[in-house]
Protein backbone atom coordinates (compact mmCIF):
# COMPACT_ATOMS: atom_id res chain seq x y z
CA UNK A 1 0.00 0.00 0.00
CA UNK A 2 2.85 2.40 0.85
CA UNK A 3 4.51 1.63 -2.48
CA UNK A 4 1.30 2.50 -4.31
CA UNK A 5 1.12 5.85 -2.52
CA UNK A 6 4.76 6.55 -3.35
CA UNK A 7 4.24 5.68 -7.00
CA UNK A 8 1.13 7.85 -7.10
CA UNK A 9 3.24 10.81 -5.94
CA UNK A 10 5.33 10.42 -9.07
CA UNK A 11 2.23 11.02 -11.20
CA UNK A 12 0.82 14.33 -9.97
CA UNK A 13 -1.95 16.05 -11.96
CA UNK A 14 -0.79 17.77 -15.11
CA UNK A 15 -1.64 21.20 -13.67
CA UNK A 16 0.81 20.57 -10.82
CA UNK A 17 3.60 19.80 -13.30
CA UNK A 18 2.64 22.87 -15.34
CA UNK A 19 3.12 25.02 -12.22
CA UNK A 20 6.28 23.33 -10.93
CA UNK A 21 8.29 23.37 -14.17
CA UNK A 22 8.41 27.17 -14.69
CA UNK A 23 8.63 27.74 -10.92
CA UNK A 24 11.67 25.47 -10.49
CA UNK A 25 13.29 26.79 -13.67
CA UNK A 26 12.96 30.39 -12.51
CA UNK A 27 14.22 29.49 -9.02
CA UNK A 28 17.30 27.67 -10.37
CA UNK A 29 18.15 30.52 -12.71
CA UNK A 30 17.85 33.00 -9.82
CA UNK A 31 20.06 30.83 -7.59
CA UNK A 32 22.82 30.36 -10.17
CA UNK A 33 22.79 33.93 -11.44
CA UNK A 34 23.05 35.42 -7.97
CA UNK A 35 25.50 32.88 -6.53
CA UNK A 36 23.19 31.37 -3.90
CA UNK A 37 24.22 27.76 -4.64
CA UNK A 38 25.16 27.08 -1.00
CA UNK A 39 22.16 28.80 0.60
CA UNK A 40 19.98 26.43 2.73
CA UNK A 41 16.87 27.32 0.69
CA UNK A 42 18.75 26.39 -2.46
CA UNK A 43 18.88 22.76 -1.33
CA UNK A 44 15.10 22.74 -0.93
CA UNK A 45 14.89 24.08 -4.46
CA UNK A 46 17.21 21.30 -5.67
CA UNK A 47 14.97 18.66 -4.05
CA UNK A 48 11.82 20.18 -5.53
CA UNK A 49 13.49 20.42 -8.94
CA UNK A 50 14.58 16.78 -8.73
CA UNK A 51 11.02 15.74 -7.89
CA UNK A 52 9.67 17.85 -10.74
CA UNK A 53 12.14 16.34 -13.19
CA UNK A 54 11.24 12.83 -12.01
CA UNK A 55 7.53 13.57 -12.41
CA UNK A 56 8.07 14.94 -15.92
CA UNK A 57 10.13 11.88 -16.92
CA UNK A 58 7.53 9.47 -15.49
CA UNK A 59 4.77 11.35 -17.30
CA UNK A 60 6.74 11.17 -20.55
CA UNK A 61 7.37 7.43 -20.09
CA UNK A 62 3.66 6.94 -19.55
CA UNK A 63 2.43 9.17 -22.38
CA UNK A 64 5.07 9.30 -25.15
CA UNK A 65 4.89 5.64 -26.33
CA UNK A 66 1.12 5.90 -26.89
CA UNK A 67 1.44 9.31 -28.57
CA UNK A 68 4.30 8.00 -30.70
CA UNK A 69 2.25 5.02 -31.93
CA UNK A 70 -0.70 7.28 -32.72
CA UNK A 71 1.46 9.80 -34.58
CA UNK A 72 3.22 7.00 -36.47
CA UNK A 73 -0.10 5.52 -37.59
CA UNK A 74 -1.29 8.91 -38.82
CA UNK A 75 2.02 9.51 -40.61
CA UNK A 76 1.89 6.18 -42.44
CA UNK A 77 -1.76 6.74 -43.39
CA UNK A 78 -0.68 9.89 -45.29
CA UNK A 79 0.81 9.15 -48.77
CA UNK A 80 3.58 11.74 -48.43
CA UNK A 81 4.34 10.73 -44.84
CA UNK A 82 4.43 7.05 -45.76
CA UNK A 83 6.82 7.75 -48.63
CA UNK A 84 9.04 9.85 -46.37
CA UNK A 85 9.30 7.03 -43.85
CA UNK A 86 9.82 4.17 -46.32
CA UNK A 87 11.66 5.75 -49.28
CA UNK A 88 15.25 6.61 -48.27
CA UNK A 89 15.95 8.46 -51.51
CA UNK A 90 12.91 10.67 -51.08
CA UNK A 91 13.75 11.27 -47.40
CA UNK A 92 17.33 12.23 -48.30
CA UNK A 93 15.99 14.67 -50.90
CA UNK A 94 13.69 16.37 -48.38
CA UNK A 95 16.37 16.51 -45.67
CA UNK A 96 18.85 18.03 -48.13
CA UNK A 97 16.40 20.84 -48.87
CA UNK A 98 15.89 21.49 -45.17
CA UNK A 99 19.61 21.41 -44.38
CA UNK A 100 20.36 23.74 -47.31
CA UNK A 101 17.78 26.24 -46.08
CA UNK A 102 19.18 26.15 -42.53
CA UNK A 103 22.79 26.61 -43.73
CA UNK A 104 21.81 29.57 -45.91
CA UNK A 105 19.94 31.12 -42.97
CA UNK A 106 22.92 30.67 -40.63
CA UNK A 107 25.31 32.09 -43.23
CA UNK A 108 23.10 35.16 -43.72
CA UNK A 109 22.66 35.75 -39.99
CA UNK A 110 26.42 35.52 -39.40
CA UNK A 111 27.20 37.93 -42.25
CA UNK A 112 24.74 40.43 -40.81
CA UNK A 113 26.18 39.92 -37.30
CA UNK A 114 29.71 40.40 -38.66
CA UNK A 115 28.71 43.72 -40.24
CA UNK A 116 26.87 44.91 -37.12
CA UNK A 117 29.54 43.89 -34.59
CA UNK A 118 32.51 44.42 -36.93
CA UNK A 119 34.25 41.16 -36.00
CA UNK A 120 35.86 38.48 -38.16
CA UNK A 121 34.46 35.69 -35.97
CA UNK A 122 31.00 35.90 -37.53
CA UNK A 123 32.47 36.07 -41.04
CA UNK A 124 34.45 32.87 -40.37
CA UNK A 125 31.22 31.17 -39.28
CA UNK A 126 29.47 32.56 -42.36
CA UNK A 127 32.14 31.02 -44.62
CA UNK A 128 31.76 27.68 -42.83
CA UNK A 129 27.98 27.60 -43.31
CA UNK A 130 28.38 28.78 -46.91
CA UNK A 131 30.67 25.82 -47.68
CA UNK A 132 28.10 23.43 -46.22
CA UNK A 133 25.37 25.18 -48.24
CA UNK A 134 27.39 24.91 -51.48
CA UNK A 135 27.89 21.17 -51.03
CA UNK A 136 24.25 20.57 -50.20
CA UNK A 137 23.15 22.76 -53.13
CA UNK A 138 25.28 20.65 -55.49
CA UNK A 139 23.68 17.48 -54.15
CA UNK A 140 20.15 18.92 -54.35
CA UNK A 141 20.82 20.10 -57.91
CA UNK A 142 22.04 16.64 -58.89
CA UNK A 143 19.02 14.92 -57.33
CA UNK A 144 16.63 17.31 -59.10
CA UNK A 145 18.30 17.04 -62.52
CA UNK A 146 19.39 13.39 -62.65
CA UNK A 147 18.15 11.58 -59.58
CA UNK A 148 19.70 9.05 -57.22
CA UNK A 149 20.65 5.75 -58.82
CA UNK A 150 19.98 6.92 -62.40
CA UNK A 151 23.55 7.61 -63.56
CA UNK A 152 26.28 5.98 -61.49
CA UNK A 153 29.14 7.73 -63.27
CA UNK A 154 27.76 11.24 -62.78
CA UNK A 155 26.76 10.43 -59.22
CA UNK A 156 30.33 9.41 -58.43
CA UNK A 157 31.71 12.59 -59.97
CA UNK A 158 29.32 14.82 -58.02
CA UNK A 159 30.14 13.02 -54.78
CA UNK A 160 33.87 13.37 -55.48
CA UNK A 161 33.47 17.10 -56.16
CA UNK A 162 31.76 17.54 -52.78
CA UNK A 163 34.61 15.56 -51.20
CA UNK A 164 37.13 18.07 -52.55
CA UNK A 165 35.01 20.96 -51.26
CA UNK A 166 34.71 19.27 -47.87
CA UNK A 167 38.49 19.48 -47.49
CA UNK A 168 38.21 23.29 -47.42
CA UNK A 169 36.16 23.04 -44.22
CA UNK A 170 39.42 22.36 -42.39
CA UNK A 171 40.81 25.75 -43.41
CA UNK A 172 37.81 27.48 -41.86
CA UNK A 173 37.93 25.14 -38.86
CA UNK A 174 41.59 26.00 -38.30
CA UNK A 175 40.81 29.71 -38.42
CA UNK A 176 37.97 29.24 -35.93
CA UNK A 177 40.16 27.23 -33.53
CA UNK A 178 42.90 29.87 -33.67
CA UNK A 179 40.37 32.61 -32.90
CA UNK A 180 39.03 30.58 -29.98
CA UNK A 181 42.52 30.00 -28.61
CA UNK A 182 44.04 33.45 -29.02
CA UNK A 183 41.10 35.87 -29.25
CA UNK A 184 38.74 34.30 -26.73
CA UNK A 185 36.02 33.71 -29.32
CA UNK A 186 33.54 30.88 -29.09
CA UNK A 187 29.99 30.08 -28.12
CA UNK A 188 28.24 30.98 -24.90
CA UNK A 189 24.79 29.83 -23.78
CA UNK A 190 23.06 31.15 -20.67
CA UNK A 191 21.15 29.17 -18.08
CA UNK A 192 19.34 26.01 -19.09
CA UNK A 193 20.05 26.68 -22.79
CA UNK A 194 23.49 25.08 -22.39
CA UNK A 195 21.84 21.77 -21.45
CA UNK A 196 19.39 22.02 -24.35
CA UNK A 197 22.24 22.64 -26.79
CA UNK A 198 24.26 19.78 -25.29
CA UNK A 199 21.34 17.37 -25.70
CA UNK A 200 20.74 18.59 -29.26
CA UNK A 201 24.42 18.27 -30.21
CA UNK A 202 24.74 14.72 -28.88
CA UNK A 203 21.47 13.81 -30.58
CA UNK A 204 22.49 15.07 -34.04
CA UNK A 205 25.90 13.42 -33.65
CA UNK A 206 24.32 10.09 -32.80
CA UNK A 207 21.90 10.38 -35.72
CA UNK A 208 24.77 11.35 -38.06
CA UNK A 209 26.81 8.29 -37.04
CA UNK A 210 23.81 5.99 -37.47
CA UNK A 211 22.92 7.43 -40.89
CA UNK A 212 26.54 7.35 -42.06
CA UNK A 213 26.70 3.60 -41.40
CA UNK A 214 23.19 2.90 -42.75
CA UNK A 215 23.52 4.84 -45.99
CA UNK A 216 26.97 3.43 -46.81
CA UNK A 217 25.31 0.01 -47.08
CA UNK A 218 22.88 1.36 -49.70
CA UNK A 219 25.76 2.15 -52.04
CA UNK A 220 24.63 5.55 -53.35
CA UNK A 221 27.59 7.99 -53.53
CA UNK A 222 25.31 11.05 -53.32
CA UNK A 223 23.36 9.74 -50.33
CA UNK A 224 26.58 8.73 -48.58
CA UNK A 225 28.11 12.16 -49.22
CA UNK A 226 25.01 13.85 -47.79
CA UNK A 227 25.52 11.91 -44.56
CA UNK A 228 29.27 12.61 -44.53
CA UNK A 229 28.47 16.33 -44.69
CA UNK A 230 26.00 15.94 -41.81
CA UNK A 231 28.66 14.06 -39.82
CA UNK A 232 31.19 16.84 -40.43
CA UNK A 233 28.67 19.46 -39.30
CA UNK A 234 27.88 17.44 -36.17
CA UNK A 235 31.58 17.15 -35.27
CA UNK A 236 32.07 20.91 -35.59
CA UNK A 237 29.00 21.35 -33.38
CA UNK A 238 30.74 19.19 -30.75
CA UNK A 239 33.73 21.55 -30.85
CA UNK A 240 31.38 24.52 -30.48
CA UNK A 241 29.68 22.83 -27.53
CA UNK A 242 33.07 22.31 -25.86
CA UNK A 243 33.81 26.06 -26.00
CA UNK A 244 30.35 26.77 -24.60
CA UNK A 245 30.92 24.28 -21.76
CA UNK A 246 34.21 25.97 -20.87
CA UNK A 247 32.46 29.33 -20.88
CA UNK A 248 29.69 28.07 -18.58
CA UNK A 249 31.57 25.73 -16.23
CA UNK A 250 35.29 26.31 -16.77
CA UNK A 251 35.88 29.35 -14.57
CA UNK A 252 38.08 27.33 -12.20
CA UNK A 253 40.01 25.66 -15.01
CA UNK A 254 43.43 26.94 -16.07
CA UNK A 255 43.58 28.64 -19.46
CA UNK A 256 46.40 26.33 -20.54
CA UNK A 257 44.20 23.29 -19.89
CA UNK A 258 41.31 24.82 -21.83
CA UNK A 259 43.58 25.54 -24.77
CA UNK A 260 44.97 22.00 -24.69
CA UNK A 261 41.50 20.46 -24.77
CA UNK A 262 40.36 22.79 -27.57
CA UNK A 263 43.48 22.05 -29.62
CA UNK A 264 43.07 18.29 -29.17
CA UNK A 265 39.38 18.40 -30.01
CA UNK A 266 39.99 20.67 -33.00
CA UNK A 267 42.75 18.38 -34.27
CA UNK A 268 40.57 15.31 -33.78
CA UNK A 269 37.62 16.85 -35.63
CA UNK A 270 39.93 17.99 -38.44
CA UNK A 271 41.50 14.54 -38.79
CA UNK A 272 38.11 12.82 -38.94
CA UNK A 273 36.76 15.27 -41.55
CA UNK A 274 39.89 14.96 -43.70
CA UNK A 275 39.79 11.16 -43.41
CA UNK A 276 36.13 11.01 -44.47
CA UNK A 277 36.74 13.39 -47.40
CA UNK A 278 39.89 11.60 -48.61
CA UNK A 279 38.35 8.14 -48.31
CA UNK A 280 35.32 9.32 -50.27
CA UNK A 281 37.50 10.92 -52.96
CA UNK A 282 39.73 7.83 -53.30
CA UNK A 283 36.79 5.42 -53.41
CA UNK A 284 34.85 7.49 -55.96
CA UNK A 285 37.95 8.07 -58.10
CA UNK A 286 38.74 4.37 -58.12
CA UNK A 287 35.25 3.46 -59.29
CA UNK A 288 35.26 6.27 -61.88
CA UNK A 289 38.55 4.91 -63.24
CA UNK A 290 37.11 1.40 -63.54
CA UNK A 291 34.04 2.70 -65.36
CA UNK A 292 36.24 4.65 -67.79
CA UNK A 293 38.49 1.62 -68.41
CA UNK A 294 35.50 -0.62 -69.10
CA UNK A 295 34.02 2.01 -71.39
CA UNK A 296 37.07 2.12 -73.68
CA UNK A 297 37.92 -1.58 -73.70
Amino acid sequence: MEWKKLIKLLFPPIWVIAVLVPLCTAALVYIFVNGYEEHPLAYLCYLLSFYTLTAVVMRCINVIPHRYRTAKEKLYSNPVGSRFMTDMKFRTHIILYGSLAVNLLYATVNVISGVIYNTAWFFVLAVYYTILAVMRFLLVQFVNRIGIGKNRFKELRRSRLCGYILLTVNLVLSAAVLMILYQGKGYSYNGILIYVMAAYTFWITGIAIKNLITFRRIGSPVMSMAKIISMAAALVSMLSLETAMFSAFGQDMAEEEKRLFIMLTGAGVSIVIVTMAVCSIVKNSSEIKKIMENKYE
